[in-house]
C-alpha cells in the first residue's frame, strides 16, 4: 500500500477507536455572536456544500479493482501486476446531476491476509463495486462470500452495488449469462468492464455515483 493509502487507512481506524471520547469534545458551547439588542441581519445565502461520498472496492486479488479504480481516476491502465496490501486510498472530484461530487475510494486487498483490516471499512460505505474477473472462475464463484462478509461487518443491506465482470477483453471462462443470474439474484446491477481497453470504466462508476445520489438518505 502506499505511504499515502496506509496513513489514511491508520487514521480512519484510530479516528473511530476514539470516537466516543471525542464526540464529548465536540462544540456544544458554538454561540453565534453576530446578533445584537438592534436585531439580527438576514444570514447570507448558503452554498450547498459539496457532498461526499464513499466507494469501497471488493472481490478476490487480481480480479482488477485497482486497475478500474486507476483507469477511472487517472485514465491510465497500469499492466504491472501490484497486489494492494491492506487497503489503497484515493480521491477524484466529480460532477453527478448538476452537483459537486468528492468520490472517496477505498480500495480494498482481496487477500485473506488483509481480512480484519478491511473489515473496519464497511460500516459507512456509500457503494461498492464488487469485481470478479471473467478469466478466473475461483474469482467469480467467491462473489457471495463477499456480499455476506460486507453485510456480517455492517455494510448497509440496500447498499448500492455494481457486479463487474472484470477484463472482458480476455478469454471468457465465467458466461455472461452466469453472471447476470448472480447479479438478478441479489438484485443487484451487472456490468462488463476492461481496465485494460477502458471498456465501460467511466459509464459503470458514474452509473454507481447516480444510484447513490438518487438514494433518499442522500437525496432527501
Amino acid at each position: 500500500m502506499s505511504s499515502r493509502g496506509r496513513a489514511a487507512a491508520d487514521a480512519i481506524i484510530a479516528s473511530r477507536r476514539r470516537s466516543s471520547r471525542g464526540s464529548a469534545a465536540s462544540g456544544s458551547s458554538a454561540i453565534n455572536s453576530s446578533s445584537s439588542s438592534h436585531g439580527v441581519a438576514d444570514p447570507p445565502a448558503k452554498k450547498k456544500s459539496q457532498l461526499r461520498i464513499k466507494i469501497i472496492t471488493m472481490g478476490d486479488a487480481a480480479s482488477g479493482k485497482s486497475c478500474l479504480v486507476k483507469r477511472y481516476c487517472e485514465e491510465r491502465f497500469v499492466s504491472k501486476y501490484i497486489s494492494t496490501i491492506g487497503i489503497d486510498y484515493g480521491v477524484k472530484p466529480t460532477k453527478i446531476k448538476g452537483r459537486d461530487v468528492r468520490v472517496n475510494f477505498w480500495d480494498m486487498s482481496g487477500s485473506e491476509a488483509f481480512f480484519e483490516v478491511r473489515n473496519e471499512f464497511y460500516k459507512d460505505a456509500s457503494g461498492a463495486l464488487l469485481v470478479y474477473d471473467v478469466s478466473n472462475k475461483k474469482s467469480f464463484e467467491n462473489l457471495q462470500g463477499w456480499l455476506e462478509e460486507a453485510r456480517k461487518f455492517g455494510a448497509a443491506f440496500d447498499l448500492p452495488i455494481i457486479v463487474c465482470a472484470n477484463k472482458v477483453d480476455k478469454r471468457r471462462v465465467v458466461t455472461e449469462s452466469e453472471g447476470q443470474q448472480f447479479a438478478a439474484a441479489n438484485g443487484l446491477q451487472h456490468w462488463d468492464t476492461s481496465a485494460s481497453s477502458g471498456a465501460n470504466c467511466t459509464d459503470v462508476f458514474n452509473t454507481l455515483f447516480q444510484t447513490i445520489i438518487e438514494s433518499p438518505p442522500i437525496n432527501g
